[in-house]
């Protein structure tokens, strides 16, 4: 790889950041957030991404940017109202900048089409195109305006009176003194027809400096050619700018810049007494220094793609009146100047290594571990000792590894409200979108693959869930329905629901079109709660005609199989009128499990520890036969006795419960049943395994793991075998005499 396309990589992985920023501000203002500051940090995020991509050649993407940017400034200088007209337009707008980075990425080529769109729809927002920002792209005979449309008159400038001295301003390239009086900054700014060709303005560049203080300027017009000889996309001014104010730093100056000291000429003459460039509290010579002195003392030795440093880029001092304290989550500002954590990049193969190793050294501890335990040493011993210790640092190395891979949810959370604003406007219905807990951090392989199965719940929330604006508000409902998504732990796994106020499930109609569809028969008997379930079965759709939305009896079917896919489980509650609840269970990582070994027939098993709810010897008087299952009295409750020996077809017939252990667990629907094993062995963390993707799918059973014997372990799918048809049938006997 180049050096080019290594740069291009980073860039295209901060525009991924900037996008997000401009994400959060945008749905800020869209709240009533139009503060400064939100508008500025949405700003910076256009500006930086454009910037960028000038330097790529991504003439769309420039141009589109460009045009968004002029909004957004007529934004933060008051002159345009972030109403809800004007933020819709932007929303789409922010969608749209997303899709055309992607195209960059990829090679692939723009929407011209919908970039041409939503470009005349925000010129129609401030009134047409402004500043022939055209021009970044080359504009036609017709388009835009030429310089014969305005009458100017050259401007004689006195540089004595602008720069001091006598008048003379030094040449590009020359050393001159600094001055020891007069304002704190004197710059010298000649464009090159490159800057206007990637899309920045003199005009924007001057008003940002401008906002750092008092600021005096006198453009040089003697460059300027005759009408006949003028090239419209050259450049012929320059400017002398004055600059003054307290607490203005050089770097700050130097900011405003920075996407354009490549393409004009630039020159800043500090005086005498203005602050020296700061980063992180050192000064620029002292930094210098050092690296100049550190480079000289190493070794000489290849700049590889493995030993090169990630670059770090310490924060720039802002000008003391933009100064505010950094505010945590809930909004208070946070104490002591706490300084943020340095992120570096590391590529995800290189951590991926890292667990694997990690998770063959929990496995081999678990293996001496068992030896020792098999050698009966004394419990004082300086090696059992020794084996605790171990324990305990390979614990904390595997959760400090797994740390590394742990990501907020936010990621996924933040594509949803594009998809919420598509699926509205394709249905005519309006939404408010709300999320929450996206903060909760998940392993990042389990990020990965939330995105498919919440956009269909999401769609399907939306479509099938609300209702029209005109039928709300006939029920007494807010014509604006309310999809919630929200993420949150829950006894070691993550819970992720996705709940709308609309109709909720039509029970009938989803039994009529069951049986229509022949995918239950006409007397099935079935819970309320079993009927919601008919929903996910593959080919039911409640749509009455086929769109680009649904219809077509294929989505619910696809997020129950991918969820399951993750060791999840999908759980619908819904209540006729007042809406229904989309509820995923996932396990926090796909490489470690914390489970409570067991043995059954020699054959040993994993039973995951958030399952568990106690461990119980049955006793006789509490033991039942029901039909051709058993139960067993649980501190007054009767649950499914579940014989794991038989379910999983280790042998034909039911072990004496009296001989054997229970262990009472609760599935992702709150159902709780006891699962009756031959022994419990203890307590271990083990290393998750794909069974399906090493031998296949088996009923019952979610991954593997290696034991402390080195033999396959399998883990149990507490769900799969509590949700078993036979014993769906046998609890729903159960609800019956309870009832009786």
């Amino acid at each position: 790889m180049s050096a080019l396309d290594e740069i291009r990589v980073v860039f295209f992985q901060e525009c991924d950041d900037q996008l997000q920023e401009l994400e959060d501000g945008l749905n800020a203002m869209s709240g009533g957030e139009t503060d400064d500051d939100t508008v500025n940090r949405v700003f910076r995020a256009v500006h930086s991404i454009k910037g960028g991509a000038g330097a790529f050649d991504l003439h769309h993407l420039v141009r589109f940017a460009h045009v968004f940017e002029t909004v957004l400034d007529e934004v933060r200088s008051h002159r345009l109202e972030a109403g809800d007209a004007v933020m819709a337009v932007m929303l789409r707008s922010a969608d749209h900048l997303r899709d055309l980075v992607a195209a960059g990425r990829d090679g692939e080529a723009a929407d011209e089409a919908r970039s041409a769109e939503l470009i005349n729809e925000l010129e129609t927002l401030i009134g047409g195109p402004r500043e022939a920002h055209g021009a970044a792209e080359g504009d036609d005979e017709d388009g835009g305006a030429s310089l014969a449309d305005f009458e100017f008159t050259p401007v004689a400038v006195d540089w004595g009176a602008m720069l001091g001295g006598d008048g003379a301003m030094p040449a590009f390239g020359e050393p001159a003194a600094l001055p020891t009086d007069g304002p704190l900054f004197q710059i010298a700014f000649t464009p090159r027809r490159e800057l206007y060709a990637k899309a920045n303005e003199a005009a924007v560049i001057l008003r940002q400096l401008g906002a750092l203080g008092e600021m005096s300027v006198a453009c040089d017009t003697s460059r300027v050619p005759t009408l006949d000889a003028i090239d419209p996309e050259d450049s012929y001014l320059s400017f002398a700018i004055s600059l003054d104010g307290e607490g203005i730093a050089e770097s700050a100056v130097r900011e405003v810049f920075e996407f354009a000291e490549w393409d004009c000429e630039l020159e800043i003459t500090p005086r005498a007494d203005a602050a020296e460039p700061d980063v992180g509290g050192l000064a620029v010579a002292d930094l210098l220094a050092r690296l100049q002195s550190e480079i000289a003392s190493e070794p000489d030795a290849p700049a590889t793609a493995e030993t090169r440093p990630e670059p770090v880029v310490a924060a720039e001092p802002k000008p003391a009146a933009a100064a505010k304290p950094a505010k945590d989550e809930s909004g208070e500002p946070k104490g002591g100047g706490e300084a943020p954590g340095v992120v570096i990049r590391v590529e995800l193969t290189r951590v991926d290594k890292l667990i694997d190793l990690v998770g063959e050294l929990v496995t081999t501890q678990t293996m001496l571990a068992q030896r020792i335990e098999e050698a009966e040493l004394p419990t004082g011993s300086e090696i059992a000792g020794s084996i605790e210790e171990l324990d305990r640092l390979t614990r904390t190395l595997q959760d400090s590894v797994m740390a590394v891979r742990a990501q907020p949810v936010k990621s996924v959370f933040q594509r949803m409200p594009r998809l919420v604003r598509e699926t509205a406007s394709a249905t005519g219905k309006r939404v408010n979108f709300v999320t929450q807990g996206e903060n909760t951090e998940v392993d990042k392989t389990v990020v990965e693959r939330l995105s498919d199965p919440l956009t269909h719940m999401i769609r399907n929330a939306i479509d099938h869930g609300l209702e029209k604006p005109e039928d709300r508000l006939a029920k007494g409902k807010p014509a604006e329905g309310t999809v919630t998504l929200s993420a949150a732990h829950r006894s070691g796994r993550i819970i992720i629901e996705i709940a709308d106020d609309g109709a909720g499930i039509n029970r009938p109609k989803v039994r009529q079109i069951a049986v229509d569809k022949g995918l239950i028969s006409a007397d099935a008997m079935l819970s309320d709660e079993e009927i919601d379930q008919l929903v996910m079965l593959p080919g039911f759709s409640t749509a009455s005609t086929v769109s680009a939305i649904s219809g077509r009896g294929v989505g619910m079917d696809v997020v129950k199989q991918s969820i399951e896919a993750l060791g999840g489980r999908l759980v619908i509650t819904s209540r006729p009128g007042l809406g229904s609840t989309f509820t995923m269970s996932l396990p926090l990582t796909l490489a470690v499990l914390e489970g409570m070994i067991v043995r059954v027939e020699n054959e040993t098993l994993v039973v995951p520890l958030g399952a568990i709810v106690f461990t119980f010897r049955p006793q006789g008087a509490d033991l039942q036969t029901l039909g051709q299952g058993r139960t067993v009295n649980v501190r007054g409750s009767i649950v499914p006795l579940i014989d794991v020996g038989t379910r999983l077809g280790y042998r034909e017939t039911p072990a004496d419960p009296l001989q054997g252990v229970a262990i009472l667990v609760e599935c992702d629907n709150n159902r709780r049943v006891a699962l009756q094993v031959d022994e419990i062995r203890g307590q271990r963390q083990v290393v998750i395994k794909s069974l399906e993707r090493n031998y296949r799918p088996v009923t019952g059973i979610s991954a593997a793991t290696i034991s402390g014997e080195g033999r396959v372990a399998l883990i149990l799918d507490v769900d799969a075998l509590a949700g078993d048809k036979s014993l769906d049938s046998f609890i729903f006997g159960l609800d019956q005499v309870a009832a009786e």
